[in-house]
This record gives C-alpha cells, structure tokens and sequence, in this order.
C-alpha cells in the first residue's frame, strides 16, 4: 500500500452539491483517475470548469503525470477546460460517457 487514498471534490451552489469529482490515484503508477458528476438540469455557469479546476489543481493531481478521466457524453465545457489546462488530450465515447485520456501540465 502506498499511502494514497481516494478523493471526493464537491462542487456546492446555494447549498446544493451541483457536481462531485472522485479522483484515485493508480498504484505504482504516474497516472491518476478521476471521474465526474453534474447533476441533471440547470447548472451556474461555470460550474463544471470550476469542477474540472478543482481537480487539476489537487496536490495529488499534480503529483502525477497523465490523466484517466469519464465525464458525462456532451459536456462541452468540462472537456474544453480539460483542453484548455492539459496536453495531449485524447477522447473517445463509451456509452454516456468521455473517456479522457491527458498529459498533465507541470511547472518545471
């Protein structure tokens, strides 16, 4: 066992979790998983950039060299944000779901 452990990242708008994130880094390995939830219907603007911020910008994130995400089919500004910050992003469907696979940026 190497010590780390699974993280949930809750996105909260006036008192309701609108989006939740759940992130494991693999064992033995340079890449961490990180999966993500809206709920259905209305969202604030923003919210599933600022869920996506939330998770690139984890200390364990940034431990880590790639990136193994899901995401919702269709949510255009989780996978923009993920373009935006990441390098190398590769996609594809399965399901309802965005595989995601990227290169995370590092500050060298």
């Amino acid at each position: 066992m190497t010590g780390e452990s699974n993280r949930s990242i809750e996105l909260v708008d006036d008192g309701h979790v609108v989006a939740v994130a759940d992130v494991e880094p693999v064992d033995g390995s340079t890449v961490i998983r990180a999966s993500l939830h809206t709920e259905a219907g209305h969202l604030p603007v923003g919210a599933r950039a600022r869920l996506v911020d939330a998770v690139l910008d984890l200390g364990e994130t940034r431990q880590h060299r790639r990136l193994e995400a899901t995401l919702p089919l269709g949510d255009v500004e989780a996978l923009e944000r993920l373009r935006a910050r990441c390098e190398d992003v590769q996609t594809r469907p399965a399901g309802a779901t965005c595989l995601v696979d990227a290169t995370l940026p590092h500050d060298d």
